[in-house]
């Protein structure tokens, strides 16, 4: 039996198209024809001996066979590529420093780190976590070279929205049963100024739900804590949620605001070895953030 062996260039193709929802679109990214986006897809299929593809409404969506090759395609890219930085990286030296939003601090910065340290290994990451006007200060002054931090209104001299509109949801304890209509909505906040905290109690004057603030925190670990051991309900994104949490279905309690995330650069024409940094934190993004809500980069 041959042993098949896939073209690289046509999984980019694919997973491209998919992650766009436009195939149309993939050829402008990839800067090629539609008719050659075409043909690569149909020596895919060829090669599965399957359809990767099928038809929903205008737009075309993966099949079983394709959601199944779609995960392996992402997989063999993100190596591939991890390959080609360190090849062409392995020279590089320096330091990046690197300032994340609280909630981006485990599961994505590890993630990050891990991956950059693999293709530069004598770059050294000064990665710092803080609250979201901590990191805008810090950016402001001169001391990141990036910073990943909600939109509060702060135009991005240079950069990129990462995420246009990221929903806020309602996190509470996977054991919590329902609360008691009669008595105020227990939250688990930050301490104000917070983003999420402002509109959590928007949401709740609007639908005219009485609440109290039963726990408040100036780090999200104690938030996450204190909604762990059933003291509330609190507000953030599912990006870097704790999995002994759940969301909240949203017809209980009254529907939340999206927010933005902006990835800021100090320059508009970084160094490679920041671009670098700049590409993986969005690639890191697209593979922890819902379906659809952002594309990695080139």
């Amino acid at each position: 039996m041959n042993r098949l062996t896939f073209d690289l260039d046509v999984l980019r193709t694919f997973v491209t198209g998919v992650d766009l929802g436009s195939f149309a679109r993939a050829a402008d990214r990839l800067g090629r024809s539609t008719s050659a986006i075409s043909a690569q897809l149909k020596k895919l299929e060829d090669q599965v001996g399957a359809p990767v593809l099928k038809k929903t409404g205008r737009g075309l969506a993966p099949t079983a066979v394709g959601e199944a090759l779609l995960a392996y395609a992402r997989r063999l890219l993100e190596l591939n590529d991890e390959a080609a930085a360190a090849v062409r990286g392995v020279e590089l030296a320096g330091s990046i420093r690197l300032g994340m939003q609280e909630d981006f601090g485990e599961h994505i910065l590890t993630a990050v780190l891990g991956r950059f340290a693999r293709s530069h290994p004598r770059v050294r990451i000064e990665a710092r976590v803080a609250r979201n006007a901590q990191l805008m200060e810090l950016f402001s002054a001169g001391q990141l070279d990036l910073a990943l931090a909600w939109n509060a209104g702060t135009a991005i001299a240079h950069g990129t929205p990462a995420i246009d509109a990221l929903p806020m949801q309602w996190i509470g304890a996977a054991d919590i049963g329902t609360f008691d209509a009669a008595e105020p909505l227990p939250l688990v906040m930050m301490d104000a100024p917070c983003i999420m905290r402002t509109a959590a109690i928007a949401a709740l004057d609007r639908a005219g739900i009485a609440w109290r603030i039963a726990f408040t925190s100036p780090s999200l670990g104690g938030v996450w804590a204190a909604v762990a051991a059933g003291l509330g309900v609190t507000v953030r994104t599912a990006i870097g949620m704790p999995a002994h949490l759940r969301l909240f279905d949203t017809a209980a309690l009254p529907p939340l605001p999206t927010v933005g995330l902006n990835l800021h650069c100090a320059v508009p024409e970084p160094a490679p070895v920041t671009q670098r940094l700049h590409d993986i934190v969005l690639h890191t993004l697209a593979q922890h953030a819902p379906a659809g809500l952002i594309s990695p980069p080139p």
